[in-house]
């Protein structure tokens, strides 16, 4: 295939000739690719929105969701004692004394020396647990000293570490249980020296009143207490006396999830309005571009359902006003925690119905009939735009061969052209020398 021509014969520049020609034929090709580039910016613009969109479904489905009106906050007199609540916690509080912490189980044993046989029989018996529950495990040791003893132990993965001192008066072997509370207490038997009882395992305690006087006590065999009041969880880091734990609505959280709401319209809005502002003048009188979405029905649309859904309130409510949301002038979504909290204490009942079966719920349909994965309005011009996108990708590639094919058939041409044209020239050569010749011998 010939790929480049001088225009020797001819005196053309017929390289740079065939390229205007195929700039000439590929005209249609160009038109499809600033389709392609048109189509990508406009479903650019309606993902956007859409992600936008969806933020504003997912804050509203929170607020539709009666767990979110259940949300609880425990308080706790004490540094030394952290108190959480789940949600669907009982509101209340409860005083009492934390009059003991979880111990581990330690235990160790002295020997001679670092060689000194550990085991009579080159195995020992570890028990864990207390009573009926009490597990033993026979470890065999495979070098009979303390060391072989703990690394037994370690290997065995229970619930008992070991390691070996080094003292004054030899080696010392020294376990702990790696649970605090007394059920989780051990004993080791099979050994060349008896074990010692550094410090038994031993339950935490929480005592409220006096146990003599109606009072009584709760036990764990960590420092975390849970069931002590429904949904909340209890953990003490050090003794203490007369602690208050207090469980009470947490408003706050509620009122997180209102200005979530409010922001994640106010997003969907301002991308909207970004997407499909409509072109204008300058200062200096130049027409400026509008948004890839300028005139969109769609998004305009959508625009007007979110503001609707604030504007007109709930039937037998009233205006949202009430909840501390109103429409500014700007067309944007303002709210005020206070007057939500004001109302919200005054009447929780109200206010949960109002939010979650009123702007919740006008909100969140909204958004569910522009995102929904198959029907959604913004869904289907994404499709609707992707789906001509790979339509017109594939008329570009079909133009590829076409406009390769004409570029071929031109340089075939041009090159036949000056093929002939050598050829005549040539001949002409050869008859201005034969004349020549002919004259000079007359």
């Amino acid at each position: 295939m010939v790929t480049s021509l001088g225009g020797l014969s001819s005196g053309m520049d017929t390289t740079s000739l065939i390229n205007s020609l195929m700039q000439v034929e590929s005209k249609p090709q160009t038109n499809l690719k600033s389709k392609v580039s048109t189509y990508t910016t406009s479903n650019t613009a309606y993902q956007t929105v859409n992600t936008k969109m969806k933020a504003v479904l997912d804050a509203a489905k929170d607020l539709t969701k009666p767990d979110s009106w259940k949300a609880t906050k425990a308080t706790s007199s004490s540094t030394d004692v952290v108190a959480t609540a789940s949600t669907g916690a009982q509101t209340g509080d409860m005083t009492f004394s934390v009059t003991k912490l979880a111990s581990s189980h330690r235990v160790t044993a002295a020997f001679a020396g670092t060689d000194t046989a550990a085991t009579a029989n080159g195995t020992f018996d570890l028990t864990i647990g207390t009573g009926a529950d009490a597990v033993t495990t026979n470890l065999p040791v495979e070098e009979n000293t303390p060391q072989g003893v703990a690394e037994a132990i370690n290997k065995a993965g229970l619930s008992v570490r070991a390691s070996v001192v080094k003292t004054d008066s030899g080696p010392v072997l020294q376990l702990s249980s790696t649970k605090t509370g007394a059920a989780n207490s051990f004993e080791v038997s099979g050994l060349t020296s008896d074990p010692q009882v550094m410090s038994a395992g031993g339950d935490a305690e929480l005592t409220v009143g006096d146990p003599a006087a109606g009072g009584f006590k709760v036990s764990s065999s960590s420092n975390t207490f849970t069931g002590v009041m429904p949904g909340v969880t209890i953990t003490a880091s050090k003794l203490a006396t007369d602690v208050t734990i207090g469980v009470n609505s947490d408003t706050e959280s509620i009122a997180t999830k209102m200005q979530a709401l409010v922001d994640a319209a106010n997003g969907a809005l301002a991308q909207i309005s970004l997407a499909s502002a409509s072109g204008g003048s300058n200062s200096s009188g130049a027409k400026s571009s509008g948004g890839p979405l300028a005139g969109d029905y769609t998004v305009r649309q959508l625009s007007s359902q979110v503001l609707s859904s604030v504007s007109q309130g709930l039937s037998g409510f009233g205006s949202f006003k009430q909840l501390g949301i109103q429409l500014t002038q700007g067309g944007k979504l303002e709210f005020k925690k206070d007057d939500f909290l004001k109302a919200y204490n005054e009447d929780p009942a109200k206010i949960q119905g109002a939010v979650a079966n009123g702007l919740a719920k006008g909100l969140e349909k909204v958004a569910d009939s522009a995102t929904d994965s198959i029907s959604g309005s913004l869904t289907q011009k994404i499709k609707s735009g992707t789906t001509a996108i790979s339509r017109l990708n594939k008329e570009i590639s079909d133009w590829d061969l076409k406009l390769a094919d004409r570029r071929s058939a031109l340089q075939r041409q041009f090159s036949a052209m000056e093929t002939a044209l050598g050829r005549i020239s040539s001949q002409s050569s050869w008859l201005s020398s034969q004349t020549a010749a002919s004259n000079s011998s007359d």
